[in-house]
């Protein structure tokens, strides 16, 4: 019998912490093989640490994107999020490139060729969700812990707080009563900041962002709320930790409120199944809930490397679907092609609409006029309310 009364936490990190710098400038590189071939192929992991940038990976793609044009495309990422420090600055950070070409057994398995569809990029488990707790249909402490920090860096990018840097964290906690989100218990935020300023300034000038993006009535007391905890967070970015692409994928999600495979997002062009099949996964759990079949929707997808189809499309309402969930399963299969091709093609997933996903999570997002973000789309609500 699940809890109905409970605390539950999550946390989020912004476009300037090392690892999501990594993310920012890994789903960059996907986006410039995209723009130039949509069907290129795509896997490249960044190390970030004190002035250097490392890219490894492999591709497939046009000779025309060299070094030179990954290395462009590194260093507008770090200006874009605002790094000109001494220890990580956009223009002089160094540099390094181990790209090479994509594994022919690799190639093998997923291209299509005259007798078999385009197969899975590898084996694994993706998982999508949705659940009514926000009109985005997202867990409310993920939800809410994102929104403290976009609106922090918006009004950093903006000039409207200048004594902010790039890097910050922040974790909300919530008070859940019958299974609804009440309030919140406590919220963190640590962002780094300018050596001018204390942590009392820090704490008044975080404090409205926190307030303002939380529902009314809903800000924890003022004993819970922490600001900058240490004291002091001037130090930050790549010169503080090292980052690495891959390494927030709770954060890129559901904040720990549902299951994650395990494979990461950035980096990987939509052939990769941990990418594209959680996307897909998560456009279906939002389309049921959106269809008001259930309150709350897990769905689970499941592939062998180089096999088309699915080898399991699990459904999961939590006791709130309003429907059978095998014949639910059955009903998503028949509305949607479930395989990478028909996944890709579905979603328009072969465009360069990539790094703008990698901060603040891949999902409770607007759908953009250009097709980024399209997993949010609920498009198939009709098409599910006819069918039950």
């Amino acid at each position: 019998m699940s809890k109905s009364d409970y605390l539950f936490t999550s946390e989020s990190v912004s476009e300037g912490h090392p690892d999501k710098i990594c993310d920012r400038i890994s789903d960059a590189i996907v986006d410039t093989y995209l723009t130039h071939d949509p069907f290129a192929r795509v896997a490249v992991e960044t190390l970030c640490t004190t002035n250097r940038i490392v890219l490894a990976g492999e591709v497939r793609g046009p000779s025309s994107i060299t070094p030179a044009v990954l290395e462009e495309a590194a260093r507008h990422c770090v200006k874009e999020i605002g790094y000109e420090q001494d220890g990580f600055h956009w223009q002089n950070a160094q540099v390094d490139i181990h790209v090479h070409s994509q594994s022919a057994d690799i190639a093998m398995g997923v291209d299509m060729g005259a007798e078999k569809d385009e197969g899975a990029g590898d084996q694994g488990i993706m998982f999508g969700y949705a659940v009514t707790e926000t009109d985005v249909l997202m867990p409310a402490p993920i939800f809410y812990a994102h929104a403290i920090l976009k609106s922090l860096a918006e009004a950093r990018h903006s000039g409207a707080a200048p004594l902010l840097g790039p890097d910050a964290k922040s974790q909300v906690t919530l008070r859940y009563v019958n299974g609804k989100p009440v309030g919140a218990t406590s919220v963190v935020v640590s962002t780094q900041h300018h050596v001018s300023v204390d942590q009392a300034e820090i704490r008044e000038i975080v404090r409205p962002h926190v307030v303002n993006c939380l529902p009314e009535g809903w800000m924890c007391p003022e004993e819970t709320f922490y600001v900058n905890p240490t004291g002091r967070f001037v130090i930050g970015g790549p010169d503080g930790d090292c980052g690495l692409t891959g390494r927030k994928i709770i954060v890129d999600t559901y904040g720990g409120a549902a299951p994650h495979g395990g494979g990461a997002f950035s980096g990987k062009d939509p052939t990769k199944v941990d990418r594209s099949a959680a996307y897909a996964a998560r456009y279906l759990a939002k389309n049921v809930v959106a269809a008001g079949l259930a309150e709350s929707c897990l769905i689970q997808l499941s592939y062998a490397i180089g096999v088309a189809k699915p080898l399991s499309v699990y459904v999961d309402t939590n006791g709130t679907g309003r429907v059978d969930e095998d014949r639910l399963s059955k009903v998503l299969q028949e509305l949607m092609n479930l395989s990478p091709r028909g996944i890709r093609e579905h979603l328009g997933l072969n465009k360069p609409i990539y790094a703008r996903t990698a901060s603040y999570g891949h999902f409770g997002r607007a759908p953009d006029a250009d097709g980024g973000f399209s997993w949010e789309k609920t498009d198939l609500v009709e098409a599910l309310k006819r069918a039950f």
